[in-house]
């Protein structure tokens, strides 16, 4: 299973908006169940910092099949995962990527967001993950 085009766009969309709901600017990446870049969408204004970032948290969801912030959690000293985000060429453990699910529970790709807070990192990535 892979996510659309059409679904990415359509996710970019829905997170655009709670974006300006929240009165931030995000980048905000998808990819697909092979952790390719499908579409990205860098607001206007947003941080040139936080492309990569974005990105780096969708692939990381997507690695992982968990939200970044659960990877973070776990990543701690003395956690499971500890140092985890220093493979696959950089990994990103703090909120803001969501693995993105069809209607029967397969992951088919992943969204991460990042220009803000995490904690409106995550909401705006959540928003779009809803809209599938």
């Amino acid at each position: 299973m892979n996510i659309t085009l059409e679904q990415a766009e359509k996710i970019i969309v829905a997170a655009k908006s709670k974006s300006s709901e929240l009165n931030t600017k995000m980048n905000i990446a998808i990819v697909d169940s092979g952790a390719n870049l499908i579409a990205f969408a860098r607001m206007d204004g947003a941080w040139l910092g936080s492309l990569d970032i974005s990105i780096k948290k969708a692939k990381t969801a997507r690695f992982f099949d968990m939200d970044t912030g659960i990877i973070g959690e776990l990543s701690q000293p003395g956690g499971s995962l500890y140092n985890i985000e220093h493979s696959n060429n950089g990994l990103i453990t703090f909120p803001g990527g969501i693995p993105i699910k069809d209607a029967d529970g397969n992951v088919i790709g992943a969204i991460g967001v990042s220009g803000s807070t995490v904690e409106n990192d995550h909401a705006v990535a959540k928003a779009g993950t809803e809209v599938i």
